[in-house]
């Protein structure tokens, strides 16, 4: 587990001083609806991350101990941590916790975007999955199920606010390339 908490904080880490060079906000969506999206990401992340164990019908493992699990789940951590954290540094200066647009914002189609239009939500969802499963224990799927529907919901917003920018360009790209799972939604 150490290594896991290393890894997501070592991410934390990263994302609050990249965020530090982003460029200005020109336009900006409703911070209400993003600020509740991130504060269930954070909640499905507490659940995920905290130690301890459950009590109760959601306390069994849906993972056995031992190995296999631990290595399967640290391996769907460490690929979602890098497939965010490649999405991040291609979108750069472009980034923002919020739904905004940057000064000069282009809309970014290829790397990760290439295969997902939100890549980075899409490697948070699989990197809580994965370090669900190393904790293995059933009570902790709540905290996937809340990063997926955090996420799904951000997503929406996202896009409607691009499309009123991007118009036919981003109509075009949904056309192409699925929202969070490549080829599935």
């Amino acid at each position: 587990m150490r290594i896991i908490y290393i890894l997501w904080m070592s991410i934390f880490a990263i994302w609050a001083i990249a965020s530090l060079t982003s460029k200005r906000t020109t336009l900006s969506s409703s911070e209400a609806s993003s600020r509740i999206a991130i504060w269930a990401v954070t909640l499905s992340w507490w659940i995920v991350l905290r130690g301890g164990s459950w009590e109760g019908p959601l306390g069994f493992r849906f993972v056995p101990d031992g190995p296999p699990g631990l290595y399967a789940g640290l391996a769907l951590t460490f690929i979602g941590l890098g497939f965010a954290l490649w999405a991040r540094f291609y979108i750069g200066t472009n980034w923002d916790a919020f739904v905004v647009l940057k000064e000069d914002h282009k809309l970014v189609r290829t790397g990760p975007y290439s295969i997902v239009r939100h890549p980075i939500y899409s490697g948070f969802m699989l990197a809580t999955l994965g370090t669900a499963v190393t904790q293995g224990e059933a009570w902790r799927l709540s905290g996937v199920a809340l990063i997926v529907i955090a996420w799904g919901y951000k997503a929406r917003v996202e896009e409607a606010f691009l499309m009123q920018r991007f118009g036919p360009e981003y109509e075009d790209y949904r056309r192409h390339v699925k929202a969070l799972v490549p080829a599935v939604w």
